[in-house]
């Protein structure tokens, strides 16, 4: 009878053990889904944010156009740039139009 007493008791306690360590991890793992769910929203507000926004297409031809008036373009880099950018300048007028 004794030995049926000591097992019931230790059962009970590794029983309780088993409870007490599920409760702990079910706290653990719902710790480690909020952690992940904070990092994931702020990874995904930094990339959101541009990184640098690109210059327009008036600007650099005009940063070029200044470029060449020095003489640090020659004729033909500054051909071959204007002719590049004048696609991108086409369209932002078009916007421009549009809106304005």
């Amino acid at each position: 009878m004794l030995g049926a007493t000591f097992q019931a008791v230790s059962g009970g306690s590794m029983d309780r053990l088993w409870q007490a360590s599920l409760e702990q991890l079910v706290v653990w793992l719902a710790l480690l889904a909020a952690l992940i769910a904070v990092v994931v929203y702020v990874i995904g507000k930094l990339r959101a944010e541009p990184v640098q926004q690109e210059p327009i297409a008036s600007e650099l031809i005009s940063k070029f156009r200044e470029l060449h008036s020095k003489g640090q373009l020659d004729d033909a880099e500054f051909r071959t740039i204007k002719t590049t950018l004048a696609e991108q300048l086409q369209e932002e007028l078009k916007r421009n139009g549009e809106t304005g």
